[in-house]
Formats: structure tokens, C-alpha cells, sequence
């Protein structure tokens, strides 16, 4: 079993900046593609973003494209969204997942490609 802790998280204003990393710490076992989704209150899980597992492929959710950055340091199993010019609409809490093996018939916006996820960590956006 894989477990992932999030970080990073809390309160910003309209148009701050946010990072939050995601660690696998002590893990030995194989991860693939990583993700983050997000859930606000009263709304389902949504796609933020994805990284393949070689690290040389990204996909964004349309609401994010240009002001969020996912990167990730397969040394450390670890995996990084730098959110920039953050909105109200951010607000939500976020959740790192992780993939055991590339699933190559599930999207990267599907959460069922991913094996393990964290607890999450709560983005509170102020205008």
C-alpha cells in the first residue's frame, strides 16, 4: 500500500499563489502517473491536472490551463501543483493520486486509473 500526504494547502487572496506537494514518503513500490483532483462543497471530484509516469506528459482541466503547473520529482516519489493567479472558483479540497502501473485504457482525467490517493488538503480562495 501506497500513502500519500498532501501539503501546502490553506487560505489565499484572488490572484495569489499556492503550492502543494505531494509525497509518498518511504514508498518501495512502482508509481506511474500521478494527478491531482479537487472537490468542492457540494460538488462531485473534478480532473485538475496529470503527469504521466516518465514525467514527459501533462494534461490540464480546461479551467486551469495557463495558471496551474504540475511537476514531479520521481527520485523523491514526490509530486508538485504550483496554482498561480488563484481564483474564488479554486476553492476546494484538493487530493494527490497516484497510479501502481501505466492502465493504458483509462484517460488521465479518470480517477479510476489511479490506485492510491491522500486525504486532501483544503484551498480557500478570497476575493
Amino acid at each position: 500500500q501506497v500513502q500519500l500526504e498532501e501539503s501546502g494547502g490553506g487560505s489565499a487572496q484572488s490572484g495569489d499563489s499556492l503550492r502543494l506537494p505531494c509525497a509518498a514518503p518511504g514508498c518501495t513500490l512502482s508509481i506511474s502517473a500521478m494527478g491531482w483532483f479537487r472537490q468542492g462543497l457540494g460538488k462531485e471530484r473534478e480532473f485538475v491536472a496529470a503527469i504521466s509516469g516518465n514525467g514527459t506528459r501533462t494534461y490540464y482541466t480546461d479551467s486551469v490551463k495557463g495558471r496551474f503547473t504540475i511537476s514531479r520529482d520521481s527520485a523523491k516519489n514526490t509530486v508538485y501543483l504550483q496554482m498561480n493567479t488563484l481564483k474564488p472558483e479554486d476553492t476546494a479540497v484538493y487530493y494527490c493520486a497516484a497510479e501502481a502501473y501505466n492502465k493504458f485504457t483509462y484517460a488521465y482525467q479518470a480517477a479510476g486509473r489511479y490506485d492510491y490517493w491522500g486525504q486532501g488538503t483544503q484551498v480557500t480562495v478570497s476575493s
